[in-house]
């Protein structure tokens, strides 16, 4: 069985995170991950303290497996946010858009495992000294917001510059990413753009689709300009964005152009108007499938690649 000292750290089985993906992770989601062995992670995004309450009880009815909370630093109610998660007692809390260092003595106090997502290995390095239980190293090649560096790149640095746990994201979706992962020296892997097509994922049906349908060059990066680059996939709305920002538009004009456009993707399935976030991986993702049957068919399919690794080496 596929195990790491990850998985001890944070009392799960299988070394496989779900991605906090905005609008997306819930409870529902969430649950089904835990429950399937892995670490299911509600996204607290740009919501308010009530909702993320709300979202966290309703995990915990459904099950009582260790599950985490993403929390967005860029989110005008992260503050209230870094607090319900103590009040909560979660066991885990990853952090995204920003530093974590201003909440993180609290919720270590608190006895919260912090996992950073990281694109460089500066940050990496600083989250490490503050005290952070592992980080996730995430490639260009995820989806919603990115760095510069690829996984490939990315990730050995990461792991040669902390002496902490380091998960891989970005471009994994089957079981030879994930032992791809690991021989970077990874011990853990967050995957996000496989579960968009979870059964218990909540997304919009036009979402799915459109992930089903897509190809090896179905996604691109827009924002570059403005400091913020994500990645979605090409739809009406991303190919407006790019040519506005081409065209030199003023940064202020793109975010309002952009403001709601990951909702009426995720929950409204507007194909015109949304923006439907997804890592270049989606090209692999190829049907609809419980959360317990993606996480088992990742940790098998590694188990597979490196039980048969071998026969490359004389």
């Amino acid at each position: 069985m596929l195990k790491t000292p990850l998985c001890d750290l944070l009392g799960i089985e299988k070394p496989v995170f779900q991605g906090g993906m905005a609008w997306i992770a819930d409870a529902s989601l969430a649950a089904a991950v835990s429950e399937a062995g892995g670490l299911g992670i509600i996204a607290a995004m740009n919501a308010n303290a009530d909702w993320l309450r709300d979202q966290i009880h309703e995990l915990r009815r459904r099950t009582d497996k260790p599950f985490g909370v993403n929390v967005m630093l860029m989110s005008p109610f992260a503050d209230e946010v870094a607090q319900v998660v103590i009040d909560e007692k979660v066991p885990v809390v990853v952090t995204g858009a920003g530093n974590p260092r201003k909440h993180m003595p609290a919720w270590i106090e608190a006895g919260i495992k912090v996992v950073p997502v990281v694109a460089s290995v500066a940050l990496a390095k600083l989250v490490a000294r503050a005290g952070a239980t592992a980080v996730v190293a995430e490639g260009t090649e995820s989806g919603g917001h990115i760095g510069e560096l690829t996984t490939m790149v990315l990730v050995p640095q990461v792991v040669d510059a902390v002496g902490i746990p380091v998960l891989a994201a970005g471009g994994i979706a089957d079981g030879r990413g994930v032992a791809a992962a690991f021989m970077l020296g990874a011990q853990g892997v967050q995957v996000g753009t496989r579960f968009l097509v979870a059964d218990e994922c909540t997304v919009s049906e036009p979402y799915k689709e459109l992930v089903l349908k897509a190809k090896d060059i179905s996604t691109r990066a827009t924002g570059r300009s403005t400091g913020h680059p994500v990645r979605a996939l090409k739809t009406r709305f991303t190919n407006e964005y790019a040519k506005l920002e081409a065209e030199g538009a003023d940064p202020d004009k793109l975010a309002e152009f952009g403001t709601g456009a990951l909702r009426r993707a995720a929950k409204e399935g507007d194909v015109e108007r949304g923006s439907f976030l997804c890592g270049q991986v989606a090209g692999m993702v190829r049907e609809r499938q419980s959360a317990a049957d993606i996480v088992d068919d990742l940790v098998r399919g590694a188990e597979k690649v490196l039980a048969g690794a071998g026969a490359w080496v004389r």
